[in-house]
């Protein structure tokens, strides 16, 4: 490969990560062209954008952008296979599900809600994992829920002595 398309190639990778919040590293090596076809178009259809990549060209683009990846650096070894998704655990997802079917793609890391993920042993921690607007949503409810439980029982106790007062005034 020429320098000129190498460097090329690097700031594609570049542009990707910066589009997409989050990716995972995987290894896809053993699967056959069907199986192949299968994970992409599953990819396809979750929004998840399948690549795969030269070790070195992934950790030149890397290495070029403002976040510290290091911890990930162990991981580029052998074939190497990056899903990038803006949602933290739908690779994780399809990981698991594909499983079902073949032993692989095996999860090398990943790097979801700005932390990072090493290791097959992962994968049940990152289908678990939520996005901070889930987490938004579930401290506005908490919050919403004392102020809610008030109202209720403001509303039922008046229709309740509403009730009890009909009840007497019929008698």
């Amino acid at each position: 490969m020429r320098k000129e398309d190498k460097h090329t190639n690097i700031e594609q990778i570049v542009e990707t990560i910066k589009e997409y919040g989050h990716f995972y590293l995987t290894n896809t090596a053993s699967l056959n062209a069907a199986k192949t076809s299968d994970l992409r178009r599953e990819c396809n259809k979750q929004g998840i954008k399948l690549l795969v990549v030269k070790n070195t060209l992934l950790q030149k683009a890397l290495e070029s952008l403002d976040t510290d990846y290091s911890p990930l650096y162990g991981s580029l070894k052998g074939s190497t296979s990056v899903m990038f998704t803006n949602v933290a655990n739908a690779p994780a997802k399809l990981i698991k599900d594909f499983r079902k079917k073949e032993e692989i793609p095996a999860l090398k890391a990943a790097y979801a809600e700005e932390s990072f993920y090493i290791g097959e042993d992962q994968l049940d921690a990152l289908i678990h994992i939520k996005s901070k607007n889930e987490l938004i949503g579930e401290v506005i409810g908490l919050l919403q829920s004392p102020a809610k439980n008030v109202i209720s029982a403001l509303q039922s106790g008046g229709s309740t002595l509403h009730g009890v007062l009909t009840t007497l005034s019929e008698r």
